[in-house]
């Protein structure tokens, strides 16, 4: 993989992974038209270091809510701050299922499957219109909510479903505040992207090659620059209802990755 090539796919995470649009999804498009060849090893590493960055950048930009959350849990009482950590752990319940029990059949998904991914982001569009069509209100995500939100980070692990956008949409739709649905879906991704990377690296099937230590770093300061511009840019985009325009977006490059796969493949 080239300095190029990294830059791209490092900026295609870093933006997609909070924009409404699928950055599974996104980096299968981005290496079927770069025509990424790399081992499926080599691509493993990547993707886990672009992961790595967008969930960096999390952390910085909701780094004052992290630290707050923090010193309320270490009250050790049953104050906000312990019930919100104990959604987050909530949520994460669906997703840590199928991952430990499907994960092969969720690989076999993401070798070029370009049909696939253009369907999903049809659905993606179709739950962002939905949820920009949704009254906002000043109502805080329940336990309840936060397991419902986590069935639909789970979903969104096909490619082509966009996690931020089905978890913010499933939160909304749900009829909670549209801010908090945005910082509740942020956050609640951070320790399920650590625990992967965590399961990767402990299980060796990582490896490291260092004469691709140069695409690997630029592809990580390239998502982690796009995922800081693109999480404050998704917060202020969901407070005003412009999830439309992103669902347009999916249709558009749905129907383009369908008529792709059906007449060029």
């Amino acid at each position: 993989m080239d300095i190029i090539d990294a830059i791209i796919l490092g900026v295609i995470q870093g933006l997609t992974e909070f924009l409404p649009v699928s950055s599974s999804g996104h980096l299968e498009l981005g290496k079927a038209i770069l025509g990424d060849n790399s081992v499926p090893e080599e691509s493993l590493l990547f993707t886990v270091v672009l992961h790595f960055a967008t969930a960096l950048s999390t952390i910085v930009v909701f780094r004052k809510d992290i630290l707050d959350l923090i010193k309320g849990a270490l009250k050790f009482k049953w104050n906000d701050d312990l019930q919100f950590i104990s959604k987050i752990a909530l949520s994460m319940v669906p997703a840590v299922i199928v991952g430990l029990f499907f994960e092969e059949q969720l690989e076999a998904l993401f070798g070029g499957n370009i049909l696939l991914v253009g369907c999903m982001l049809i659905i993606t569009a179709v739950l962002l219109f939905m949820a920009d069509k949704a009254t906002d209100t000043n109502k805080t995500v329940s336990f309840k909510n936060a397991f419902v939100i986590g069935i639909s980070q789970a979903i969104a692990m096909l490619p082509g479903i966009s996690r931020s956008g089905a978890t913010i949409s499933t939160s909304v739709l749900l009829g909670n505040d549209k801010t908090k649905a945005a910082r509740f879906s942020f956050l609640m991704v951070v320790p399920l992207i650590f625990g992967k990377i965590a399961k990767d690296v402990l299980s060796g099937d990582l490896t490291y090659d260092s004469g691709n230590f140069t695409a690997l770093s630029i592809g990580f300061i390239s998502a982690f620059i796009a995922g800081l511009f693109a999480c404050t840019w998704m917060i202020a985009l969901v407070k005003k209802s412009k999830l439309t325009y992103f669902a347009v977006y999916c249709v558009i490059v749905g129907l383009i990755a369908i008529g792709f796969a059906l007449f060029y493949n």
